[in-house]
């Protein structure tokens, strides 16, 4: 089935907006629960609590053929489990060795990515000038923040590269996800991907994460936010705009991302807003604009 290339309309873009609101603050609340518990285990108790809202909502609304596996559904969702896995590992480790606007910051550049990889991938959605221009802006934005960070040496540089690798990961997943809900039940793709991450991270972090868990305010209320906000209201919300709009249609109402995910971490991680953040941020938001028109 070819992508449906319906206009964005108000309830579209409110949803849009809020979403985007809620991921760009994403970062922060990754960064406090890594205060009291390590990357894999956070990305685990993540992925329980959202499982189960998923799996809560999907009951109450009648959705009962997501708890259903055909033999043909295996491949593509084995393929979304795995890039979703790969992309929150390489988010949580990659917040752990940064700071949390560096990570709202590349983390972003995903919107970026697909736009890109929709040129290639999805029929009908091509890269024209002015999407390529917003492409070189977002990227040229990046280099200068990476550029501060090799003059000077600083320590979050392994942590900034992880992120590239997570917002590219991530823009394969969402064009990948837009063409697979197309032919598969939204219920399947998320329960998919929450029970192969959980089972994976379980195993991840006991293995590799031999310290223990603090059980904190602050860490209850960081996975709340990212189990119920964002691995539960916000992928149902994502997959039924990715049903209905093009992505690059929708990234234009993401480009709140980076730049409320800065403020967000100035504000709660006091991290501060260097100039080069501040272009950065503001280069990855054009980008993002441009790119989405």
């Amino acid at each position: 089935m070819s992508h449906p290339a319906k206009p964005i309309d108000p309830k579209g873009a409110a949803l849009a907006l809020l979403i985007s609101c809620l991921w760009g603050g994403n970062p922060v609340a990754i960064k406090l629960g890594l205060l009291d518990t390590p990357p894999l285990r956070l990305a685990a108790y993540r992925f329980v609590l959202g499982g189960l809202a998923i799996a809560a909502w999907a009951w109450a609304t009648g959705r009962r053929a997501g708890f259903t596996l055909a033999r043909r559904e295996v491949r593509p969702l084995g393929i979304l489990a795995v890039l979703f896995t790969l992309q929150i590992a390489t988010l949580n480790i990659g917040t752990s060795l940064t700071s949390a606007a560096h990570s709202a910051i590349l983390l972003n550049l995903y919107g970026v990515h697909t736009v890109v990889l929709a040129h290639f991938l999805i029929p009908g959605d091509r890269l024209t000038v002015r999407k390529l221009a917003g492409a070189l802006i977002a990227y040229a934005g990046i280099v200068i923040l990476f550029g501060r960070q090799l003059s000077v040496g600083a320590p979050t540089l392994p942590g900034d590269v992880i992120m590239v690798a997570s917002s590219l990961v991530l823009g394969v997943r969402t064009v990948y996800m837009a063409r697979v809900v197309q032919r598969l039940d939204p219920v399947k793709v998320i329960l998919s991907q929450v029970v192969a991450g959980t089972v994976v991270f379980a195993a991840l972090t006991l293995l590799a994460e031999p310290g223990g868990t603090r059980w904190t305010l602050r860490l209850g209320l960081a996975i709340a936010y990212q189990g119920l906000l964002i691995a539960g209201f916000n992928f149902v919300v994502n997959l039924w705009l990715l049903q209905r709009y093009r992505p690059s249609a929708l990234a234009g109402f993401f480009l709140t991302q980076p730049l409320f995910g800065v403020l967000a971490a100035a504000a709660v991680m006091g991290d501060p807003l260097t100039p080069d953040l501040l272009v950065a941020s503001v280069a990855v938001a054009i980008g993002i604009g441009l790119t989405s028109r």
